[in-house]
């Protein structure tokens, strides 16, 4: 695992040892970043369920102004603070919550984000809950985009509040669904 492009190219990425944590493929992530690629540059950046921070860190690198990770568990925090300060990149705030909890409190403060992007445990409902939550909330600015990766297996709701399914790609067994509000295309 590394950082594919921009200020700290070629850096590698730790993650936590076991099988709490799925870390993106660089496949995957490259193909990500490749379609939002030109809404990264001074960006306010959302990584939900962070894991190893990897996504939020590509962020960074690529020119977003703000990074906030939300990651519950304290071992996958602290990695994430390792791999930030392994890139010795800026603008980064880590956010030691369960998700939903800590979705109320930026909401409550007044946050928003450009692009938020989450990657919850496969099989849960976790990606539609947290998708409602986000819809109740301010949290997305208008133009932002939400991005989820999810198994393909699972579901993938067309619409959530006013929330609805942009597209939709597919690589291997991992889809990555893009969500705007209602009426924003």
């Amino acid at each position: 695992m590394r950082v594919i492009a921009g200020k700290a190219k070629g850096t590698k990425l730790a993650s936590v040892k076991g099988l709490a944590t799925r870390p993106t493929s660089d496949r995957v992530k490259e193909a990500l970043f490749n379609i939002i690629d030109w809404k990264i540059p001074g960006s306010s950046f959302l990584d939900l369920y962070a894991g190893s921070g990897a996504m939020g860190l590509e962020a960074l690198s690529r020119g977003a102004e703000l990074v906030v990770w939300v990651e519950a568990d304290r071992a996958c925090c602290q990695q994430i603070r390792k791999n930030l300060d392994r890139t010795k990149l800026q603008g980064g705030i880590i956010c030691a919550s369960p998700v939903l909890p800590a979705l109320a409190r930026l909401s409550r403060k007044g946050q928003q984000f450009d692009i938020i992007f989450l990657d919850p445990p496969y099989g849960r409902g976790l990606v539609e809950k947290t998708l409602a939550s986000l819809a109740d909330s301010t949290l997305l600015k208008s133009g932002g985009i939400i991005i989820a990766e999810a198994s393909k297996k699972e579901e993938a709701p067309s619409s959530v509040s006013k929330l609805c399914l942009e597209q939709m790609r597919t690589y291997g067994e991992t889809s990555l669904l893009f969500y705007g509000w209602e009426g924003s295309q």
